[in-house]
């Protein structure tokens, strides 16, 4: 029986001890001329791409329409917030992938589902620029079935807890807001959180039925 994780005490981190991130202090100068001084975090993971990470938006659908077009979210303990989180799947990029090979390696890590082609790719996105460095793009993958929705097993290394839920993406904001949030207690990360209001207000928007 798997035990629920929780926190149990948190300390101070200096920068010599930390082996994947650091606290900087930059001093610059504003539009006025002061000069001023900011705290950020930053990865100590970037390779050569200049990318640290990846994030993956799967369309899963069928030849057959056996299932409505799908996404697959993952599930997983994340100790700074101390909840579940909701995410798209995502990974660091390896020192000699680009974006788009670490989309389609994580993927299938995660989650089991292979992608037949990559569709899109975004350019490289900030996250939390008023509190770290950390850069990432988004990649769009292609999983297409024969027929009905299989549900293939990861790829987990040790001391990986994810869970994968597939959902359709006309429901995938109801979900979030209502299954995830308000049923379970989980918190939800802001790209997905974005991504499905988007892809809600869009429909409504060509339904007539926003603003």
């Amino acid at each position: 029986m798997p035990l629920e994780p929780k926190v149990l005490s948190t300390a101070p981190l200096e920068n010599s001890d930390a082996r994947w991130i650091g606290l900087k202090k930059i001093n610059y100068i504003d539009q006025d001329g002061i000069q001023r001084t900011w705290e950020c975090a930053e990865r100590k993971t970037r390779g050569k791409s200049g990318t640290d990470a990846v994030a993956i938006l799967a369309i899963l659908r069928s030849r057959t329409n056996a299932f409505p077009l799908s996404t697959v979210v993952v599930e997983q303990y994340r100790p700074p917030i101390d909840k579940v989180v909701v995410e798209l799947p995502a990974g660091l990029i390896d020192a000699e992938e680009t974006a788009e090979q670490a989309a389609v390696r994580e993927l299938e890590e995660e989650t089991g589902y292979k992608a037949e082609k990559v569709a899109e790719s975004s350019p490289v996105t900030v996250s939390d620029p008023g509190m770290t460095n950390a850069n990432m793009k988004l990649v769009v993958v292609s999983v297409l079935m024969d027929d009905k929705l299989e549900t293939p097993a990861s790829r987990l290394d040790e001391g990986e807890h994810i869970e994968k839920r597939v959902i359709p993406l006309d429901k995938l904001n109801a979900a979030l807001n209502g299954t995830y949030t308000s049923h379970l207690g989980y918190a939800v990360d802001a790209r997905l959180s974005h991504f499905a209001a988007g892809y809600d207000m869009a429909q409504r928007i060509r339904d007539g039925a926003f603003p």
